[in-house]
């Protein structure tokens, strides 16, 4: 009678423990393209271990130093190294605090897919560059992930820059490997705002003009044509201040009627010469006025 299990059980991720060294200790030729990125080199034994196991991809780490009980997180690049040993990158083994030959844990692990991060620049130079997101999205291509915490390293025009990981959502770690990541920069590690002296803001600019030389239009003085000097008035004469008017509440009309509109009109006063007119007004004439004559008339 044979048996078999219906619920066979469940694989265990990949969690093994090597020496770590840096990239300059990988034996061939230099190795560029691992110190600038975010990615390690395992043996080969791990690429058959893990094609056993149930892992997600793409391929993503966790590495842990028991000493220091430091983390940070990694993809990898090749299973080239010698067995019992894994390379990582030289920015990777300073955050780590990590000596050449220490050991290191080596965990499979999944994130989340990056949708914010935010950098700080370890060094004012950064400033000089005239497109920072252009230079870092080209620097992030070599990495799978990020780790809040991580002073990262991209190289631009054969020059190293240190950006500290600020902040990641939508967790303290995520994967950066075809995602759609909105980027911020905080100021560098440094910077200080320029400060305008106060006495410079002060300067009237008028101060600062050249005094006119030569021809200046409408430089003249006037004179008057009946020969008499013109009024001067002092600056210091300062005119009669109005005193003002006492307020003097309106009479309401008693007999007004809802839905109604009357119109007022004030009327001129009586003329002198008409001091019988009723309404205290002259009549008005069309065309009412004398003519007079240019030409002298004939006798």
């Amino acid at each position: 009678m044979f048996g078999f299990n219906m619920f066979p059980e469940t694989l265990r991720p990949f969690n093994v423990q090597y020496k770590c060294f840096s990239v300059s200790m990988l034996p061939g030729n230099e190795r560029d393209d691992v110190e600038r990125g975010g990615k390690i080199i395992m043996p080969p034994s791990a690429l058959d271990q893990l094609t056993r196991l149930n892992i997600n991809y793409p391929m993503v780490f966790k590495l842990t130093n028991r000493k220091t009980e430091r983390i940070t997180h990694c993809g990898v690049l090749e299973f080239v190294a010698d067995e019992g040993k894994v390379y990582l990158p030289h920015w990777m083994m300073h955050n780590l605090l990590l000596e050449e030959g220490d050991f290191l844990n080596v965990e499979s692990t999944h994130l989340p897919v990056a949708t914010f991060s935010c950098f700080q620049p370890q060094s004012v130079d950064f400033l000089d560059i005239t497109n920072p997101k252009a230079v870092l999205e080209n620097g992030l291509r070599s990495f799978a992930c990020l780790t809040k915490g991580d002073v990262i390293a991209i190289k631009y025009n054969d020059k190293v820059y240190e950006l500290s990981v600020l902040e990641t959502k939508p967790g303290p770690a995520v994967v950066i490997i075809e995602c759609d990541m909105n980027v911020d920069f905080a100021a560098p590690v440094g910077y200080k705002e320029p400060v305008r002296n106060q006495e410079e803001m002060q300067v009237d600019p008028a101060e600062l003009m050249p005094e006119p030389t030569g021809f200046i239009a409408f430089k003249g003085e006037g004179n008057r044509l009946d020969g008499k000097k013109k009024k001067t008035t002092s600056i210091s004469e300062e005119p009669p201040v109005a005193k003002p008017v006492p307020y003097q509440r309106g009479i309401p009309d008693y007999n007004y009627q809802i839905g109604t509109l009357k119109f007022l009109r004030n009327s001129k006063p009586a003329s002198s010469k008409d001091p019988n007119a009723e309404d205290g007004s002259e009549e008005f004439k069309a065309f009412g006025g004398a003519g007079n004559s240019l030409r002298s008339k004939k006798a």
